[in-house]
């Protein structure tokens, strides 16, 4: 952690955040990116200094505009940095996207309607060659893994808003990549289909051993996923904080009630609150 962020969590009153354990997936240093429009140059992200460990959850949040998507899709090859430099497992993030090295799972679930469930989750699969059988052997497994068993000759428009969505992380996860970037999965749905889906990815992340790094809005989603929570200003995007989440990985959803996950909580409050005023 930079010496800026240690600053920032002392000022709010909080022990600065020790480093994680694990090997890096990811590490970007000094990283900006400009976007060229009608009106000139506009600075999306600015001295973006970031580790994230093999096996961690991290989720970024931030107020809207302020970068969270664009550093995702900087992650996966989407977007290239002006200045800096960006490594994920080792390699530049091109070659981690041609190696298949993590899936992506978007806002919308992004299934095709015309095709079954079945299928929509073995298409990266069609893509990589890999033979019929171990296709919907892998479909039928990470369909169970998501808890969508016996719906994979359905279609999506037969699939409610959250079904569809853990199709499409079951779709992200059928080739087994190590890595998984998701923005904003559940923003679109009602809170008690997303606190569900909290849960049950979880889970899922306990079980596969997965380093995830996931966007949102939402406080309480932040701190009850993350092993890790990076706090981001508004445009353009400076991470204020970097908070580790020192909470039971076990977690259920009545943690949220704890004095310890309210801290938390109430720190990236904070850190949001302060980057209100942050002058570029």
């Amino acid at each position: 952690m930079s010496v800026m962020h240690a600053e920032r969590g002392a000022a709010a009153g909080m022990p600065a955040s020790a480093p994680a354990a694990g090997r890096p997936v990811i590490a970007i240093a000094g990283l900006s990116l400009d976007f060229t429009t009608r009106d000139g140059p506009v600075r999306a992200l600015a001295d973006i200094d970031l580790v994230v460990e093999e096996g961690a959850f991290v989720s970024l949040i931030g107020p809207s505009g302020c970068g969270k998507t664009t550093l995702l899709r900087v992650i996966a090859d989407l977007e290239q940095p002006s200045v800096g430099t960006i490594r994920v497992n080792g390699v530049s993030p091109r070659e981690a996207r041609l190696e298949r090295q993590y899936g992506y799972v978007f806002q919308a679930p992004a299934l095709y309607p015309w095709r079954t469930i079945e299928r929509n989750v073995m298409l990266p699969l069609e893509v990589m060659g890999v033979p019929k059988a171990e296709r919907r052997a892998r479909a039928e497994r990470y369909l169970a893994m998501v808890g969508l068993e016996g719906f994979g000759k359905r279609h999506p428009w037969q699939l409610s808003g959250g079904m569809q969505q853990r199709a499409s992380i079951a779709r992200a996860l059928s080739f087994d990549p190590k890595l998984l970037l998701m923005d904003e999965p559940f923003g679109a749905l009602d809170e008690i289909v997303r606190d569900q889906l909290n849960a049950q990815l979880l889970s899922l992340w306990a079980r596969t051993g997965k380093t995830v790094v996931f966007v949102t809005h939402s406080i309480p989603e932040a701190v009850f996923l993350s092993t890790r929570i990076v706090v981001m200003s508004p445009r353009p995007g400076r991470i204020l904080d970097v908070i580790d989440v020192d909470l039971p990985r076990d977690r259920t959803l009545d943690i949220r009630e704890t004095p310890e996950f309210l801290a938390v909580a109430h720190r990236v409050r904070e850190g949001l609150r302060a980057g209100r005023s942050y002058d570029d």
